[in-house]
C-alpha cells in the first residue's frame, strides 16, 4: 500500500454512515453474536453443499434459502434505526421463528401442495398471508421502505383492478387468489428472482467474501497504484483502475466507493484535486463496477434467467460498453489533471511493481470463473469452483508470504478462521439481496397475474407515438427514478417485466433492451438527489455532498449516451455483427468518448474556447453513433479542433502562458 499516507479512514465506520444496508445492522455481542455467526455459516455451507452435490427441487431450495434469510434479517436488522442495536428483543426471535415456519411449511408439505395445486386450504392461505407480511417487513428493515411500498401498490392493483379506468383496468382478483399466486406458485415470492438469489447470486456474493479474505482486494489496489500512481494526477487514475477491478467482483457501488476510496481519495486531495472532484471520481468509477464483466452485479444473473440468454453471452456483450464508460471517466480525470498542472505520487511512496506482481496468482480465482464459463459451466457451478479455487490460492498465498518474509510461522488456524469468517460474511451480505428478490417477486407475480406488463409496454409506445428514441428516453427516466429509491437488482426486475417489452416491440434486440435498463439503474447511484455512491465519496473527501454528486454525474455522462448507442446500433454489443464492424464501432465510439470528455472538461490540448467545446460535442455525438457519414463528420471536426488547439498551445508556450 502507499507509504506515508496521513489520512486514516475507517472503512467499517464509513459503510455504517453511507451504506443504507450497513447502517441498519445490529452489533450484538456474546452468545447472540455467536448464534448469528453460526446461522450465517450454516446458510453458506448449505448453499455450498447444494452447489457441489446438486440443488434441491426448485421450491424446496428457495424455501430453505428464504428461511435462512428471514432468520438473519430479523436477528441482524432492528425494527427501526433508532432501536437499540446491542441486542435482539424477544419479538424478533418470534419473527425469526415464524420466518423459518414459512419455508418449513413448503419444505415438509411439498408433495401435498403439488397434489392440491390451485385449490389451497385455509392453512395454506394463512401461511401465505404471513409470508407476504414477513417479506415486506424483512425488506423494509434490510433495504428500506421504497420497495415494499411499490409491492403493496401492486398488490392493491391486483385487488382493485375493476375500479381502474381504461387500459390499466382488469377484472380483479380476490385475496384467496392473490395469496395463493404470491406464495404457492413460482410466479411470486418464489419466482425467478428468488431462484437466482438462491443459486447464482448467493454463490457470487460468497465468492466475493472469500476473495476479500484472501487479499485480492488489497492486491487490486496495490496493482493499480503501482501502474498509475506515478502518472499525472496518478491517484485519480488509480481510483479508476482499482474501482474497475474491485467493481467487477463487487455488486455494491457504495461499498466499492468506501473500500477503494479510503486509500485513493486522500491521495487525490494531496496531489491537488479539489475534494469534491476526488470524491466524484471514486464514486463514478465505483458505480461502473456493476456493469463491468466478468461478474457484474446480481442483476446480470437475473437478466440471464429473464431473457434466456447465457450469462457468458451477457458479459461478452457488456464488455465494450463498460470499457467505454471507464475510458470516459479516465479521460476526464486526465484532462482535469492537465488543467490543474498536477503531478503523480513519488515512486518511492508507491508499491513496487515487481513486489505486486509476485502475487499475480491471486487473480487465478477470477481466471477460474472465466474458464468455467467459457467451458460451458453454469454460473452456479463456475462460482462454486471459483470459491474452491480461492481457498486453495489462499493457502498458497499464506505459504508464499511465509517464505518471502521469513518471519513468524504458518498459522493454519488463523487461515481456517478467516475462511469461516468469509462464510459468515457472504451469508450476511446476501440476505438483503434475497429479501429484495422476494419482494420484487411479488411485483412480478402481480404483473403476470394481471397482464400489466403488456399494458405498460403498450402505454409507453402510445405515449411515445411509436417513436423509438422517445420510448428509450421514457424508459431512461423511469430507470433513473426507480434506481434512486430501489436497489439495482429490484429496479431491473420491475422494469424488465414492464418497460423491456416496449423496447423489443420497437425492434431493439432483447440483449440491448435489458442492458439499457440495467445501465440507467446503475447510473442512478451517481444521479442527484439520491446519489448514494457520490455521497459516500463526499464523506471521505470532506466535500459538499450535492456538489460531489453533480460532479460524479458529469464524469459518468458517457454512461447516459452509450446505452442509446447500443440500443440504436447493437454493433457495440457484438450482436449479429462482424469482427470488422464491431472493431470499427468500438474505435469510432472510443474517439467520440475522448471528444465528449474534452467538451465536458473544457480542455483538450489547452483550454477550449466556447466554439471549440461546441465543435467537440458535435464530433462526440457524431462519432459515438456508428456510421460512415457520421464518423467522417466527427473525425473532420475533431481533427480541425485539434489543429486549432495545437496552434494556440504553441503560441501560448512561446508567450510563457501556462497551458
Amino acid at each position: 500500500m502507499v507509504k506515508g499516507k496521513n489520512d486514516e479512514i475507517k472503512v467499517d465506520e464509513l459503510l455504517q454512515q453511507y451504506d443504507a444496508e450497513a447502517s441498519r445492522l445490529r452489533t450484538p455481542t456474546g452468545l447472540v453474536a455467536t448464534l448469528i455467526f453460526l446461522i450465517a455459516v450454516a446458510m453458506a455451507l448449505f448453499h455450498l453443499y447444494t452447489a457441489g452435490f446438486g440443488i434441491l427441487q426448485a421450491m424446496k431450495q428457495r424455501a430453505v434459502h428464504i428461511s435462512f434469510s428471514f432468520v438473519l434479517v430479523f436477528l441482524l436488522y432492528p425494527i427501526s434505526k433508532k432501536s437499540d442495536k446491542s441486542g435482539v428483543p424477544f419479538y424478533d426471535y418470534l419473527l425469526a421463528a415464524l420466518g423459518v415456519s414459512i419455508g418449513a411449511y413448503i419444505l415438509f408439505n411439498y408433495n401435498q401442495l403439488v397434489l392440491r395445486a390451485g385449490n389451497p386450504t385455509q392453512m395454506d392461505l394463512v401461511m401465505g398471508f404471513f409470508a407476504i407480511l414477513l417479506v415486506l417487513e424483512a425488506t423494509r428493515r434490510s433495504i428500506g421502505p421504497e420497495l415494499p411500498i411499490v409491492a403493496i401498490a401492486f398488490l392493491l392493483y391486483a385487488y382493485f383492478g375493476p375500479m381502474l379506468p381504461g387500459l390499466l383496468g382488469h377484472r380483479g382478483y380476490d385475496l384467496r387468489r392473490i395469496i395463493y399466486h404470491t406464495y404457492l406458485t413460482t410466479e411470486g415470492i418464489f419466482g425467478t428472482p428468488m431462484s437466482v438469489s438462491s443459486t447464482y447470486v448467493f454463490l457470487f456474493i460468497l465468492f466475493g467474501a472469500f476473495l476479500d479474505k484472501t487479499g485480492v482486494g488489497k492486491f487490486f489496489i496495490d496493482m493499480a497504484f503501482s501502474l498509475t500512481g506515478h502518472m499525472r494526477g496518478g491517484p485519480a487514475k488509480t481510483a479508476v483502475v482499482a474501482s474497475c477491478l474491485m467493481g467487477s467482483i463487487s455488486g455494491s457501488s457504495v461499498a466499492n466507493t468506501v473500500t477503494t476510496g479510503a486509500f485513493t481519495i486522500p491521495l487525490m486531495k494531496r496531489v491537488g484535486y479539489k475534494p469534491h472532484f476526488a470524491g466524484a471520481v471514486e464514486a463514478a468509477a465505483s458505480t461502473g463496477g456493476q456493469i463491468m464483466p466478468p461478474v457484474m452485479g446480481a442483476a446480470a444473473f437475473i437478466m440471464a434467467e429473464f431473457t434466456g440468454i447465457p450469462y457468458l453471452e451477457i458479459i461478452i456483450s457488456a464488455a465494450i460498453p463498460a470499457i467505454l464508460y471507464y475510458l470516459a471517466v479516465g479521460t476526464m480525470v486526465h484532462f482535469e489533471a492537465c488543467k490543474l498542472g498536477l503531478k503523480g505520487v513519488s515512486r518511492s511512496e508507491l508499491p513496487q511493481a515487481r513486489d505486486v506482481l509476485v502475487k499475480i496468482y491471486l487473480l487465478l480465482p477470477v481466471v477460474f470463473i472465466i474458464y468455467f464459463l467459457v467451458r460451458g459451466f453454469t454460473p452456479f457451478k463456475a462460482a462454486y469452483w471459483g470459491i474452491i479455487g480461492t481457498v486453495i490460492i489462499g493457502i498458497v498465498d499464506v505459504i508464499v508470504e511465509y517464505f518471502l518474509h521469513h518471519e513468524g510461522q504458518i498459522n493454519a488456524r488463523q487461515y481456517i478462521e478467516s475462511m469461516i469468517d468469509a462464510l459468515a460474511d457472504g451469508a450476511k451480505g446476501a440476505v438483503s439481496v434475497a429479501m429484495a428478490c422476494a419482494t420484487a417477486g411479488i411485483v412480478v407475480g402481480v404483473v403476470t397475474l394481471t397482464g400489466l406488463g403488456l399494458k405498460v409496454a403498450t402505454l409507453i409506445i402510445t405515449l411515445a407515438g411509436g417513436n423509438l428514441l422517445l420510448t428509450l428516453f421514457f424508459t431512461m427516466v423511469a430507470s433513473i427514478i426507480l434506481g434512486m429509491g430501489l436497489p439495482t437488482t429490484a429496479k431491473y426486475i420491475v422494469l424488465a417485466t414492464m418497460a423491456a417489452p416496449a423496447l423489443t416491440q420497437l425492434g431493439v434486440p432483447l440483449m440491448a433492451a435489458h442492458l439499457f435498463i440495467l445501465y440507467f439503474g446503475v447510473i442512478a447511484d451517481v444521479t442527484p438527489p439520491v446519489a448514494l455512491a457520490a455521497y459516500a465519496g463526499a464523506g471521505i473527501a470532506g466535500a459538499n455532498a450535492m456538489q460531489t454528486g453533480f460532479t460524479a454525474l458529469k464524469l459518468a455522462l458517457a454512461g447516459f449516451l452509450i446505452p442509446f448507442v447500443f440500443a440504436l446500433s447493437p454493433d457495440l454489443l457484438l450482436i449479429e455483427t462482424t469482427a470488422l464492424d464491431a472493431t470499427f464501432a468500438f474505435v469510432s465510439a472510443s474517439i467520440g468518448i475522448v471528444a465528449l470528455a474534452a467538451a465536458v472538461e473544457n480542455y483538450l490540448l489547452t483550454y477550449c474556447k466556447f466554439f471549440e467545446r461546441i465543435l467537440l460535442l458535435a464530433a462526440a455525438l457524431a462519432l459515438i453513433n456508428p456510421g460512415l457519414y457520421t464518423d467522417a463528420f466527427g473525425v473532420v471536426v475533431l481533427g480541425g479542433t485539434l489543429i486549432l488547439q495545437h496552434l494556440r498551445r504553441k503560441k501560448e508556450e512561446e508567450a510563457g502562458i501556462p497551458v
